[in-house]
């Protein structure tokens, strides 16, 4: 980084932003297997959180490899540097008083600890979806696993890529026992009981 680079401190700060917003702002970050669900509950949560009038913005793997991260490819360097990037906007957005989701496999512990490391105590939250690769790979969306199976695919994690489970996630999930409507609730209700959303007034 050049010398020459000064950090610009913002009249509006985020606490007067989030302030605005009845909220505090914070990085839900859905880690998880392909398949394991981390879009599908990201998605459902974001509409559940706008309608009761909060602010939010969704961060989803495949959409920011279309465009910022579109460079990259699916090496261990390469996505230590996807993650790397994701946490920096994902931080650029709190800082505009948002509640971000991001919905990444994100395999590597490392790469989610230099993450949590960038935002103040408790505005990370670790939503590990805990769903069996069993159920995962019986699902196959994008028919991925199969291709992984078939060799077609290198580096896929949870075949021949590790995925690092989380040691102390905020949240666990598991969509092969819990539905979406539950899934989504036991997140707000961890918001709430953490003072990051508050009751609408009226």
């Amino acid at each position: 980084m050049s010398s020459n680079i000064v950090w610009h401190n913002h009249k509006v700060s985020r606490s007067d932003r989030a302030h605005n917003k009845n909220q505090r702002p914070c990085l839900l970050w859905f880690t998880g297997l392909s398949g394991s669900g981390k879009s599908t509950i990201a998605n459902a949560l974001d509409v559940a959180l706008h309608q009761r009038g909060y602010h939010t913005f969704l961060l989803d793997g495949d959409n920011v490899r279309h465009g910022l991260n579109r460079d990259l490819g699916f090496s261990d360097d390469d996505r230590v540097q996807n993650i790397r990037r994701i946490g920096e906007v994902s931080k650029l957005f709190t800082d505009a008083g948002l509640i971000v989701l991001s919905a990444f496999i994100s395999p590597f512990s490392s790469d989610r600890r230099l993450v949590r490391n960038l935002f103040p105590a408790g505005e990370f939250i670790e939503v590990f979806m805990d769903t069996p690769l069993e159920t995962c790979e019986q699902r196959d969306p994008k028919g991925l696993y199969q291709k992984a199976r078939a060799g077609e695919i290198k580096d896929f994690t949870g075949i021949d890529s590790p995925y690092e489970t989380p040691a102390r996630p905020e949240l666990r999930l598991d969509t092969s026992t819990q539905d979406v409507e539950t899934c989504v609730n036991g997140v707000i209700d961890y918001l709430k009981s953490r003072n990051m959303i508050f009751e609408k007034p009226g």
